[in-house]
Order: structure tokens, then C-alpha cells, then sequence
């Protein structure tokens, strides 16, 4: 085959289609995950990005609710409780050290969700997932970031970053949050789809162009 002043060979043009072929069938995977998958909107926090395609894209950590999950021992945890000492409703809090554990991640009233693999602590399968020492266990962290991609010209929200991990008796303050929503296949990661700001309750979609 000849293109111009270059000739391609029969070994060069069957490359050229396993690798239209693969792109292709990875593009088609993630469009049919897209459309059969369950989707959720968590929060973000955008770090620093270290890859070679530095200023592309975004990379985020998001925000997975653990509370479902049971701890090694349950001595990694404490439960708020009233002045009779019963255990009052509503999240833990994670003792003052920090908490490492893979889980299967899935979707759950709106909300991003991380189940513990029990026994299997040093498993690859599932996610690691990571929380901060005295963090609520509804604000642990899939360990491994979410790269978004934007064009070359996008202003990136880089200093949007959600304050630290809330102490117990602490207040959230106010400003934007960063939120991310993705597709969650059966294995693997989630997929990013759009960002978005919130603040003050209010969503403000965000368009990279």
C-alpha cells in the first residue's frame, strides 16, 4: 500500500490494524460500562500530577464511604456515644492511626461505597483504600487516583482542594468542593465522566473547552 511518498508494507498495515482494533475495543469497553454500570457523584481532591503528561490532566483522589466495613479486631475504630455511654447512631470515627484495607467499591444510596474483602487483607484483589487518622469513616480514600483528562488550554481546578479530614466535634466549613461523577464497573477503578462545584448546595457544572 502507498500513501504519498511512503509505502507501507503487508506486516506495517496488519500492526496498524490490531492496534485500530485494540483502541477501539478498549473505547467500546468503556462505553458499554458507561451505559450498563451504576453511576455516582463523589467528592474529589485534586493532587499534583506526576505522569509525563503533566498539565493534560487532572488527578484525583475520591472520597468512599467505609463504614460498612469491618475493621481488623474493630480496634481500629471508637463510636460516639451519649452521657449514658450507649452508642449513639451514625458513623464511626477512626482512631488516632491510620487505616489501609482493599475493598470492592459499588454504589449505594448516591454514594460511593467501599466494602472490605474479608481475610484477605494483603489480597490484589479490589481497591486500597486509605483513611486518615480520626476521619469518619464516611470520609476514607480510594489510594489510587482518577485521572481526568482536559485540554492543553483548560484552567484546572488544582486549588480546589477539600479541607483536611474533619476531627470529632469539628465543623465543616464553608467554600467549594470539588466533585467527581464516575461509572463503577465490577472490577477495576472507577471511570471518570464530568466534574462539577458545589457550593453552598449549589451545582455548577464544569466544562473543560
Amino acid at each position: 500500500m502507498k500513501i504519498g511518498r511512503f509505502t507501507l508494507s503487508g506486516v506495517s498495515v496488519a500492526l496498524l490494524l490490531f492496534q485500530l482494533l485494540a483502541v477501539s475495543a478498549v473505547a467500546g469497553k468503556y462505553l458499554y460500562q458507561r451505559w450498563r454500570c451504576p453511576r455516582v457523584w463523589t467528592r474529589a481532591a485534586a493532587i499534583d500530577p506526576d505522569l509525563p503528561m503533566r498539565g493534560r490532566y487532572l488527578s484525583l483522589q475520591l472520597t468512599v464511604d467505609g463504614c460498612q466495613s469491618t475493621l481488623p479486631s474493630a480496634k481500629l475504630a471508637t463510636f460516639p456515644r451519649d452521657v449514658n455511654g450507649a452508642v449513639k447512631p451514625g458513623p464511626y470515627v477512626l482512631r488516632p492511626q491510620p487505616v489501609e484495607f482493599r475493598a470492592n467499591l459499588k454504589v449505594e444510596n448516591n454514594k460511593l461505597v467501599a466494602l472490605r474483602i474479608e481475610g484477605q487483607e494483603d489480597s490484589t484483589n479490589g481497591e486500597e483504600i486509605s483513611a486518615s487518622p480520626s476521619a469518619p469513616c464516611d470520609q476514607m480514600r480510594l489510594a489510587d487516583p482518577v485521572d481526568f483528562y482536559i485540554a492543553d488550554t483548560a484552567k484546572s481546578p488544582l486549588s480546589l482542594q477539600p479541607g483536611p479530614e474533619l476531627r470529632p466535634g469539628q465543623e465543616l466549613q464553608p467554600g467549594p468542593e470539588l466533585w467527581i461523577e464516575v461509572t463503577v464497573p465490577p472490577k477495576g477503578a472507577p471511570r471518570p465522566i464530568q466534574l462539577a462545584l458545589k457550593d453552598s448546595g449549589a451545582w455548577k457544572p464544569l466544562a473543560f473547552q
